[in-house]
């Protein structure tokens, strides 16, 4: 790997570990946000899913966007984006301001995540070097989701939760000044259209799609019903528009490939257990140990250390024995990790009993993260690089909203109505239930994986 490419994948990383931050560096600080912009108990979540309902719809649209209108300019695009509205963010008085300023974050984390991957599929070769390429990218990127807990409880806890918004400023602002000498500004290609009809109804029905999936609780049941329906007409409607559709936004040929169907099951189920395992993690440590914020960040330094590890072994671990076998061996290990860890939980347990789970469902989260887009890579031609990242992207954004909506009613069946000592001992029981369902969800996913083989075709046209 040559030094300008070695630059330019530090810079495609640093970009993807920004955005992969976003994810949960707010969970520990949505206490303190709640109190000082008045969010009620039932809409303090939504600063959470205001990002992932944005981000989840507009993965495609990014991805084809990317593809079509120029890959570098989709990235600083997105990374203007979302600096801005993370300025917004934090600057924020009341819910109404903040929550649109997260769902532009959203918007331009859906237009960097494809863009960044895209980049670095066309850079590096099928085989080893794009193997250990995306290792080092998936660290990133994985390691983000872990890193922006552990950094959200840092800030929060010295300067204020307006800091979790503020950070992202001068790391934005970086990210663009090193995008320009070390990314080659690339053509867009003036002779496809853009499939605009095709990109606003897929769009749309995706949105309100994981819309209902996530405020489902929240919400009236004629409500759920009418964002249902009108996802539902929204999404057939596209199916109707590829059909006609002379170019595409998604070329059916795109879908022939086997191993990238899988890939998108694999990643719909990996964001659906892995994914939403820290959430659970950080529910504990508060809410059960009553660790705060400082200290329920240092409670991820291991995880952290382990996902990085994970990722970045995973890319050349696949090069020696191949993506089936390593993909198989990681969600085994991460399978009995998260019963190790739900082993461990208890309202009156340690730190130390959650370590040997935590090191194991580590490794499973951070391989499985960084092969899943090995997987949705394979078998892709250069030109489409960007709508297969936006199709694995979009399937793991719909997978996080699915899989937190159901591990949502697990973890909280039996704390109705409960509190003070009850209502903690009943919280850790529903954690652990929910840690095991997890790993059977895990287990659920071996069997797709199973499934991967070289695809028929050298490429999709």
């Amino acid at each position: 790997m040559d030094r300008r490419k070695s630059a330019a994948l530090a810079m495609l990383s640093f970009a993807m570990l920004i955005v992969s931050l976003d994810q949960y560096i707010v969970v520990v600080a949505l206490p303190e946000i709640g109190r000082e912009l008045g969010y009620s108990a039932h809409t303090l979540q939504s600063v959470i899913s205001a990002y992932a309902i944005a981000s989840s719809g507009f993965l495609l649209f990014g991805g084809r966007a990317a593809d079509v209108l120029g890959r570098r300019r989709m990235l600083m695009t997105g990374l203007v984006l979302y600096g801005v509205a993370s300025l917004a963010g934090g600057l924020a008085t009341g819910p109404a301001w903040q929550l649109t300023a997260r769902a532009v974050q959203g918007l331009g984390g859906a237009l960097v995540f494809p863009s960044t991957l895209a980049i670095i599929n066309t850079m590096f070769s099928e085989g080893r070097d794009r193997n250990r390429a995306l290792g080092i990218w998936g660290g990133s990127g994985a390691a983000g989701l872990v890193i922006g807990v552990l950094l959200g409880g840092a800030l929060t806890r010295v300067f204020g939760w307006e800091a979790v918004f503020f950070v992202n400023v001068p790391l934005v602002a970086t990210a663009l000044v090193l995008a320009v000498p070390l990314l080659d500004r690339g053509r867009p290609e003036v002779r496809r259209s853009f499939d605009l009809p095709g990109a606003l109804t897929a769009t749309g029905g995706i949105t309100l799609l994981v819309f209902t999936l996530v405020q489902g609780p929240a919400l009236h049941w004629s409500t759920i019903v009418g964002t249902s329906a009108v996802a539902v007409v929204l999404l057939v409607s596209f199916i109707g528009i590829e059909r006609r559709s002379p170019d595409p936004l998604v070329p059916p040929n795109l879908l022939k490939n086997r191993v990238l169907v899988v890939a998108m099951v694999i990643a719909f189920l990996f964001m659906a257990t892995f994914g939403s395992l820290l959430y659970f993690l950080s529910l504990y440590f508060q809410d059960v140990r009553g660790y705060d914020p400082l200290q329920t960040g240092l409670g991820f330094l291991v995880p952290t250390a382990v996902v990085v590890t994970g990722s970045t072994v995973a890319g050349r671990a696949v090069t020696r024995f191949g993506l089936r076998r390593t993909l198989l061996a990681a969600l085994v290990i991460g399978a009995v990790g998260a019963v190790t860890l739900g082993l461990g939980m208890s309202a009156g347990g340690s730190y130390v009993a959650l370590v040997p789970g935590l090191v194991l469902v580590s490794v499973g989260d951070g391989a499985v993260f960084t092969m899943m887009f090995i997987a949705a890579a394979t078998g892709v031609s250069d030109r489409m690089q960007g709508v297969a990242s936006g199709v694995v992207s979009t399937s793991s954004g719909i997978g996080a909203s699915v899989g937190l909506a159901v591990l949502v009613l697990v973890a909280n069946a039996h704390t109705s109505g409960l509190v003070g000592e009850e209502l903690r001992a009943a919280a850790a029981e529903g954690i652990r239930t929910t840690v095991f369902v997890i790993g059977a969800g895990i287990l659920l996913t071996l069997l797709f994986a199973l499934r991967l083989r070289r695809p028929v075709t050298a490429s999709c046209h």
